[in-house]
């Protein structure tokens, strides 16, 4: 038996944990019609096989109708959820994964135009900020009804093979009671803490009533909200404690802050890139000093070190390393076989949670196989017969691309024009808080190594240098330039977003960023701008700033922001720049009606997207075999290509990413995936 600390069993009450690690309940959002059907199963599966100890699934399913699934969740409220929910459980028992649950009522934090379309309950009329919806204030029957709806709910996941569940006591309808910014109510439900953790220790006392002692019942929940007026370190000490004496809860899971916004959720529940790693760590454990119990925690626990640590220090039992499993669900085989190094790094990048929190499905920024193990493997199969790889451009894409191709068996070439490998993230990664976001890049270039890929820097790939390759396959994968001709008039007056990230430009004193992509760099470039202690104004033509950038990711550059002498403009279009004086004269313009205005300015900036790079593709085009055609039909389905169309064509060719049109990095990284998985 191996001596790591993470490797170590724990027993939990009747229950042996292979190991100490755990992913902690998330919903991804793969649910159809509320059921965990085998898009969904797939999906724990592959985290069991690879050995992780237990499997806390949801994040919540949903006990009553009028919880309405805001996040796509699991429906507990359902009898048809009991059959799905064995074949989870019994898919992952096979690997020895211990299979649990969290349920939950959303209370507040949920929208009355979702499901069934009845009002939200809370105990009080507030509404959260996140989702805005007024609650319905809760009534004596309303609790008769849900308590009644949280024993029926683990009823039947007890029914459906779970080995336990987790009530889930943080922004949710229980711990909605127990906070005094959030009860209104009159006694006995609120008033001391004993009135206000009345309705959760009920809720327990119904559960354990439906399911016996033996079963296993934790809860997640909030020991300390960090906000005036709140519950506080202390009193959550307290409830932890009250917990413990109920004897109605087997472990603990401490989280630490609120969730019922963007910028609190950032702020500690769910901290993003730039922040610590593991910065509730010894407070959870101080819970599991006072308390005694099973403690489990995950809240920014990225990297093995770091969950070690966790453990080895005995401030945890197990520790949550959730997102690091979206990232690479083999975390817990490689720790096994001494291949840490092979762990692809979660780079705090957020775009799952950002994805779920925007009504989508949970993907990952850089593993384009998480969420789709149906269609997409995480581990790549070598091929039948090596082949010849030409890939021109090593961004996120290409390196992608490289990285398969050399793990399929195939001799690879990349060409790369810059002296590093990177493209657009290495403008990224100049932010400081934003710089693990080379990891990307550095992940791919480390497994490349391991598989002899050659790489060519400062090599601007022409034809010639192509051909003289003898491929076999060319990918494509040049990217983008910034798109800088996109006013009436005045476009050789302006500079673009890349221009001030790179510092190619200096920012000047009173400047205009002139946002139509909606996306980081406008952002990235403000922040550049305003720590050079220049006025900014972000202007965009959309009712909103940075649309594509998403919740969480936001916090960051608006707390950057705030403070300093940036402004917003929405719904305005910036037409022409003239030249006046020593100053920049801009024509403004709106999209809903004939209104123009004038402004000045000594710079403006451009973010419009980028344009492919895409001559050599052209140029090479009437070379290959099949004149660049794509097959879509292959592509998506996970098939080779096999378009014929020129008999006399040398090599396959392909492009992805931004070399086909302005995307993101998963985009290209998926492209990447499902076309050379079958070369």
């Amino acid at each position: 038996m191996s001596n790591d600390p993470l490797l170590q069993p724990f027993q939990l009450k009747h229950l042996t944990l292979k190991n100490r690690i755990m992913t902690t309940a998330h919903e991804p959002a793969y649910p159809e019609d509320g059921l965990p059907t085998e898009r969904y199963i797939a999906y724990h599966v592959e985290r069991a096989k690879a050995g992780v100890g237990l499997a806390m699934t949801a994040g919540s399913a949903v006990v009553s109708r009028d919880s309405p699934p805001s996040f796509n969740n699991v429906l507990a409220y359902k009898d048809e959820v009991v059959p799905w929910i064995r074949r989870l459980t019994d898919a992952c028992h096979e690997h020895g994964t211990v299979m649990m649950i969290q349920i939950t009522h959303l209370g507040r934090r949920t929208a009355w135009s979702y499901g069934d379309w009845l009002p939200s309950v809370s105990s009080s009329h507030l509404n959260e900020p996140a989702h805005r919806a007024f609650p319905k204030k809760v009534e004596d029957w309303d609790i008769e009804r849900i308590k009644n709806d949280y024993a029926d709910a683990a009823e039947r996941m007890q029914a459906g093979g779970m080995d336990g569940i987790e009530l889930e006591a943080y922004g949710h309808l229980l711990d909605q009671f127990w906070s005094p910014l959030t009860n209104t109510l009159e006694p006995p439900y609120n008033g001391n803490l004993e009135n206000r953790m009345r309705f959760s220790m009920e809720v327990l006392e119904a559960i354990r009533a439906r399911v016996g002692p033996e079963f296993v019942v934790g809860l997640r929940f909030t020991a300390d909200e960090k906000m005036p007026g709140g519950i506080d370190a202390k009193e959550g000490l307290e409830i932890a404690k009250r917990l413990r004496d109920s004897k109605l809860v087997d472990f603990l899971n401490v989280i630490r802050g609120t969730v019922h916004s963007d910028p609190s959720m950032t702020n500690d529940v769910i901290p993003i890139q730039g922040a610590p790693s593991g910065p509730h760590i010894d407070f959870a454990g101080e819970v599991k000093k006072a308390t005694g119990m099973p403690t489990f925690h995950g809240s920014r626990i990225p990297d093995v070190a770091t969950a070690r640590h966790a453990i080895a220090s005995g401030q945890l039992d197990i520790v949550g390393m959730t997102r690091a499993h979206i990232a690479d669900p083999h975390i817990v085989r490689k720790i096994a076989e001494g291949r840490e190094e092979d762990i692809r790094p979660c780079v705090g990048a957020t775009y799952c949670l950002d994805r779920i929190y925007r009504g989508g499905e949970a993907l990952c920024m850089h593993n384009a196989a998480t969420g789709r193990e149906l269609t997409m493997p995480h581990e790549i199969a070598r091929g039948d017969v090596a082949k010849k790889v030409v890939i021109v451009g090593a961004g996120p894409g290409g390196v992608e691309a490289a990285r398969i191709a050399a793990e399929r068996g195939h001799n690879v070439v990349v060409f790369e024009a810059a002296s590093e490998p990177g493209g657009q993230l290495r403008l990224t990664a100049k932010s400081p808080r934003r710089r693990e976001m080379i990891s990307v890049i550095d992940w791919r270039m480390s497994q490349c190594a391991k598989h002899d890929v050659t790489f060519r820097f400062n090599t601007w790939a022409e034809l010639d240098d192509v051909v003289q390759e003898k491929p076999d396959v060319v990918i494509i994968a040049t990217g983008g330039m910034p798109d800088g001709n996109v006013l009436d008039a005045g476009n050789e007056l302006v500079v673009t977003s890349w221009d001030i990230i790179s510092g190619d430009v200096k920012p000047g004193s009173n400047i205009l960023i002139y946002d139509d992509a909606g996306d980081h760099p406008a952002l990235q470039a403000a922040e550049v701008a305003v720590k050079a202690g220049a006025k900014v104004e972000i202007m965009t033509p959309q009712r909103t700033i940075a649309a594509e950038v998403m919740g969480m990711n936001l916090v960051p550059y608006m707390r950057a922001l705030q403070g300093t002498d940036f402004t917003t403009t929405v719904g305005r279009r910036l037409k022409s720049v003239a030249r006046q004086d020593n100053q920049l004269s801009a024509d403004i313009g709106t999209d809903y009606s004939d209104l123009r205005t004038t402004e000045t300015y000594d710079q403006v900036v451009v973010n419009h997207g980028t344009i492919p790079l895409d001559e050599l593709y052209f140029e090479l085009k009437p070379l290959s075999s099949n004149l660049g055609e794509m097959d879509y039909d292959a592509f998506i389905g996970g098939r080779p290509q096999a378009v014929e169309r020129n008999a006399e064509g040398a090599f396959q060719l392909f492009r992805i990413g931004d070399a086909v049109a302005a995307r993101d990095t998963h985009a290209a990284i998926y492209d990447a995936l499902r076309l050379v998985k079958d070369i």
